[in-house]
């Protein structure tokens, strides 16, 4: 099975966090690299416990994913967007 993914990646304090969207799996390293690397792995978990609980089509539906043969294609997402609000 594969699974298209968008990644972002910022850096929080003396950490980097990568997230994956649509998916909204997280995870964080020493390096951006290392992120990314960790967020491949809890993607890997992620989809490993949905398939043992028979449930990964419905997750992946859920998160906007269509299914073309053996790929899992993710819906278009829009760039981030910046913005200031006055709280």
């Amino acid at each position: 099975m594969t699974i298209d993914i968008a990644t972002r990646v910022w850096r929080l304090g003396s950490m980097y966090i990568a997230r994956a969207l649509p998916l909204d799996v997280s995870s964080a390293g020493a390096t951006p690299d290392a992120a990314r690397a960790a967020l491949r792995e809890a993607i890997a978990l992620f989809v490993a416990t949905a398939r043992d609980l028979g449930t990964i089509e419905e997750v992946l539906e859920e998160c906007g994913y269509t299914q073309a043969h053996e790929r899992w294609h993710a819906p278009a997402i829009e760039p981030g967007v910046r913005e200031s609000l006055v709280v």
